[in-house]
């Protein structure tokens, strides 16, 4: 089996790690309720905050358990984090196509993450329990993550559209739906009714579209170790950082053209990595996991801007105007919403 790095983690140690989180969101939602749109400069502070965050409690891990539970938080941390900005792209493309006023993006993203944060911990626990009871489960998350990476990179491009999402159309089925923005509202009364707005919509179309990303996110994080506490904590402050990560990113994703590449290759390798922790191969050491890891970002990061220095960047993974292809994003919202 994969890593486990089984250690004793009381209870005050969970409470106080998801009282820290409570925390930081709520401070973050105070100083974002005035809804005003996000500069570059304060989402850059935010992200080197986040960052700060992360890189800080992979130093108290080491004090605390020593350099290997350490290695292996970090290898969780920047793999997550990495996958991350896969759902940036998908963030400016749901952005563009319901034409959502910038000013209330961090409030979307905000709930956003607060959907992401519980969906992973439930998958977390389940995903946790069911490697270390049933060995073939391995395989079934290893085969799936090795497709997924092999869909990533041969697949990147094909259009998706938000208005088809499952979970957008169930919304529009079971409640009805003002096709316009009303201030900040996620809803609104009519006619003594409850009616979603668009920014409701546009909401559930983010947590429609992570729901894919958290099974594999989850699945990689799995792939380096099984414990809960270090799969949460990594997945956690990784995705903390993810609305700044969008606000630092969203201008830039035209040059990230060749990145999927790398994402790809980091989900078939904690695919296969899964696999031959169930053979005589066994564990593939820490040291490695994280070597390929840094090395793999590196690499499609600056291969991506190489290909794009001299402005390149309207082809491939970053091409379209949200970064994904699909939809125009240019028809008004009220048109796109009916």
């Amino acid at each position: 089996m994969n890593e486990s790095l089984d250690f004793a983690v009381p209870l005050w140690v969970w409470v106080t790690f998801g009282g820290a989180i409570v925390a930081m969101l709520a401070v973050d939602l105070f100083l974002h309720r005035d809804d005003h749109e996000v500069s570059f400069r304060e989402a850059a502070i935010w992200s080197a905050i986040w960052i700060g965050a992360g890189l800080a409690f992979g130093g108290v891990l080491w004090a605390w358990q020593g350099g290997e539970v350490a290695a292996t938080y970090y290898s969780a941390y920047l793999i997550e984090k990495a996958l991350s900005v896969d759902n940036v792209f998908i963030f400016a493309l749901i952005f563009g196509y319901f034409a959502v006023p910038a000013r209330y993006q961090h409030r979307v993203l905000f709930w956003g993450v607060i959907g992401a944060l519980l969906l992973r911990l439930v998958f977390i626990f389940v995903g946790a329990e069911l490697l270390e009871t049933f060995f073939w489960t391995a395989y079934v998350f290893g085969v799936f993550l090795v497709y997924t990476g092999w869909k990533m990179a041969f697949r990147h491009d094909e259009p998706t559209d938000p208005d088809r999402n499952p979970m957008v159309r169930l919304v529009r089925r079971v409640m009805p739906v003002d096709p316009n923005y009303h201030d900040n509202k996620f809803f609104i009364r009519r006619d003594g009714k409850r009616v979603a707005t668009l920014l409701f919509v546009a909401l559930v179309a983010i947590e429609a579209s992570d729901l894919v990303f958290a099974i594999d996110s989850v699945a990689a994080v799995l792939a380096i170790t099984t414990n809960t506490f270090i799969v949460w904590a990594s997945i956690a402050l990784a995705v903390l950082g993810l609305r700044a990560l969008y606000f630092c990113l969203a201008g830039l994703l035209k040059r990230f053209v060749h990145l999927h590449y790398g994402l790809a290759f980091l989900l078939a390798f904690a695919g296969a990595k899964l696999i031959l922790s169930e053979t005589p191969v066994g564990k593939l050491p820490i040291w490695l996991s994280l070597s390929v890891i840094t090395l793999t970002l590196a690499i499609s990061i600056i291969w991506s801007l190489i290909a794009t220095r001299d402005g390149g960047g309207d082809a491939g993974h970053g091409g379209g105007d949200a970064g994904h292809g699909g939809p125009p994003v240019n028809a008004p919202a009220a048109d796109r919403a009916d």
